[in-house]
């Protein structure tokens, strides 16, 4: 697993730098190459800052390793990231600043209510907002045509998951979630799972502060009802907190988590208790060079002071499919020439791996995998 603390100082120092000026998408004869500018407002400090700071340094990784190129393909990228502390809020007022100072789209927030505020601007400026992370299945409505998705949904992990009890006979479900938009979004999509598979409804939910450790009222709740497996909707602090203390009450049965968790940081927080733990994930393994892209992953990554983790992989997938977007979109490459080449992309190989951007609620093409953690930190599908 190893740290990241050389990795998060680095790229959050390189994330900090001011916003520019606007740039032209049509630069001047011998100017050089058309550069195509990136707004990303993404939590480097705050609840959910080691997923932050993997998801945008690996897409980072990607648009350097392009930028330095020999054979460029006429265009650079320039990706303005500002940290948002995980605060809806602060990511509208972040995505409304990035387009007025000249970002072509927005890319990658982080977070349900980040992505659903950053969305919410894009529409209102005629905008693109292109692979959020954990976004809401609400952004993936028809009426949501300008946000694209490189993730599954909420409701593919959630049936992966609950498909999953129910082959193992675990009918007696609950969940924890965080009170917030994504552990809504997260119950929701569990229900909603539980009702098509034709299972019992829930025996209980209960809902934690955002990745806190003030999760005893919620052991108590579930505890109670004797749950035979619980689906967490909540990142690592909280998650692990709960885990422990359940565990400790004498509670033997399964945990299973939402890929928004951070596989790496909630190794981090439990050690050697992380062990039987249930993680869905959404891109390969950041370890398994047998596929191209993570080969691809790893090469630029060895030239590095990053860490391989799943995150810095999802952000290294999502900034190449917005590269081969732009490649498809041609010359002109405005946002209307973005958006019908990105409405097109419904089955492009990224390396072995296939992205759906045009993917609704349930018909993601790609592989989810369930996958658990030995005590020494493993990861075993």
């Amino acid at each position: 697993m190893g740290t990241r603390r050389e990795f998060m100082w680095s790229t959050a120092a390189a994330a900090a730098l001011a916003i520019g000026r606007p740039v032209s998408a049509a630069p001047a004869r011998g100017a050089g190459p058309r550069k195509i500018v990136l707004g990303q407002s993404v939590p480097l400090t705050g609840a959910a800052d080691q997923i932050g700071l993997a998801f945008a340094g690996g897409a980072k990784l990607f648009f350097d390793a392009f930028n330095e190129a020999k054979n460029n393909p006429g265009w650079t990228f320039e990706l303005r990231q500002i940290d948002d502390g995980y605060d809806p809020a602060k990511a509208s007022a972040n995505a409304a600043k990035l387009l007025a100072d000249g970002a072509d789209l927005l890319f990658g927030f982080v977070g349900t209510g980040s992505s659903e505020a950053g969305a919410a601007v894009a529409r209102q400026q005629g905008a693109i907002l292109f692979a959020p992370f954990a976004a809401s299945d609400a952004l993936r409505d028809r009426s949501a045509g300008h946000v694209f998705h490189v993730r599954p949904s909420l409701a593919d992990e959630a049936f992966k998951m609950v498909r999953h009890c129910a082959t193992l006979g675990q009918n007696r479900i609950a969940v924890l979630a965080e009170d917030d938009a994504m552990g809504r979004a997260g119950l929701a999509a569990v229900q909603q799972a539980m009702q098509e598979l034709k299972l019992p409804p829930l025996v209980g939910s209960a809902f934690v502060p955002v990745n806190s450790d003030k999760v005893d009222a919620a052991v108590a709740a579930l505890g109670k009802v004797q749950p035979q497996a619980i689906i967490q909707v909540s990142l690592f602090n909280s998650s692990a907190a709960f885990v422990r203390r359940m565990r400790k009450a004498g509670y033997g049965g399964a945990f299973m988590n939402f890929s928004v968790v951070g596989i790496d940081p909630l190794f981090t927080a439990l050690g050697k208790e992380i062990s039987g733990v249930v993680v869905s994930q959404v891109v390969p393994s950041p370890r398994s060079s047998a596929t191209p892209i993570v080969k691809e992953y790893l090469a630029v990554l060895d030239n590095s002071d990053q860490t391989a983790s799943y995150e810095s992989l999802e952000g290294f997938i999502a900034a190449k499919t917005l590269a081969e977007a732009v490649r498809r979109a041609g010359k002109a490459g405005d946002r209307a020439a973005l958006h019908r080449a990105m409405s097109g992309m419904s089955d492009y190989d990224v390396g072995g791996f296939r992205i759906n951007l045009r993917a609704g609620v349930r018909d993601s093409v790609r592989a989810i995998d369930l996958v658990t953690i030995t005590a020494d930190g493993k990861v075993v599908r």
